[in-house]
């Protein structure tokens, strides 16, 4: 672990150095712009006119993903504030209002789970993004449009394994978060049916979907996988498991840089904001090959290729166990 030991120290210099709105400001500036582009998203749907009503769709769906992806990433790892007990409301806010999802699940399987087992098989070896009944252009390409009718659904079923007060709250916050959706594009929009408001909110909710599960298994699917007893040290575990991808602005802002440019940084020091994720880049990559250790990256286009020669191999069968040769 001396390796690792002397990065986390040339990163802590980086991060003492920084001000608060490197560390946290930036990234809360995104999402607050979000949160204020609601109102504008709303009122293009009342248009009748095909360009305003479009603009309505796109807006509501980027700030939809932004709050969902990029507020409840940041609120899971607790990188929006210091405080302990501010980081437990947004990540209720983030993941349960506006995502529909438990939050107590979700750091639990995302950061104990997933950053605490990155590709060791039947821990954090990203499975829960495989559904080997479907073929590879319905999982690539049609699947994720279900995504904002599953997440609830997971959601509840995962209430099991929380306390009753818990689920109560949960459930609560859940409904409070859709059917505020549903009675704005009612009563704001002007919607005049049911049936036409639940088909917008599902358009925008999906709007990105499909980046959003590519990007989940494009980073990690793949790569080495190791048994639990057979795992390297930290810091080669998450250089030879982890994948970053090029920058994109639009999924830069929605998603954010831990999930796009910088997941092996984010793996590495997951505690970190977005923009810090970002500043500490050239650090990680440039320290990372100065030991000769794997520093991956790959373009979107260049994965997606992969995926859709190797899905069989990759999403349908059980990836094989990596045996460490030649890292030192």
């Amino acid at each position: 672990e001396a390796l690792m030991g002397e990065l986390s120290r040339l990163v802590q210099v980086a991060v003492r150095s920084s001000s608060w709105w490197e560390r946290h400001g930036v990234d809360i500036c995104i999402l607050t712009l979000s949160f204020l582009l609601l109102p504008a998203g709303f009122l293009c749907l009342q248009s009748a006119h095909a360009v305003p009503f479009l603009a309505g769709i796109v807006i509501l769906g980027v700030v939809h993903h932004t709050l969902t992806v990029k507020g409840s990433h940041l609120a899971s790892h607790n990188a929006l504030t210091e405080s302990k007990a501010w980081g437990k409301v947004w990540a209720i806010f983030f993941i349960e209002l506006c995502s529909a999802f438990t939050a107590e699940q979700a750091t639990y399987n995302h950061v104990k789970l997933h950053h605490g087992y990155t590709n060791i098989i039947g821990l954090g070896d990203s499975s829960t993004w495989k559904l080997p009944f479907l073929n590879r252009y319905v999982y690539m390409f049609l699947a994720p449009l279900a995504v904002p009718v599953i997440t609830p659904l997971v959601a509840l079923d995962l209430l099991r394994s929380v306390k009753l007060k818990t689920a109560l709250r949960t459930i609560c916050f859940m409904i409070l978060g859709l059917y505020s959706h549903y009675w704005i594009l009612l009563h704001i929009s002007g919607f005049q049916s049911a049936w036409s408001a639940l088909l917008c909110m599902l358009v925008t909710r999906s709007l990105l979907a499909h980046p959003y599960i590519h990007v989940n298994i494009f980073q990690h699917i793949g790569l080495p996988m190791f048994a639990a007893d057979r795992k390297p040290a930290r810091i080669q575990l998450m250089s030879l498991g982890v994948l970053n991808l090029p920058r994109n602005a639009l999924l830069d802002w929605s998603f954010g840089h831990s999930l796009i440019s910088c997941h092996v940084e984010h793996h590495l020091f997951p505690s970190l904001s977005d923009n810090m994720c970002l500043k500490i880049k050239p650090i990680v990559s440039g320290y990372l090959r100065e030991k000769r250790l794997p520093y991956n990256e790959d373009s979107y286009a260049s994965r997606l290729r992969l995926f859709l020669q190797k899905y069989e191999e990759l999403m349908v069968h059980a990836p094989p166990i990596t045996e460490l040769v030649g890292i030192q």
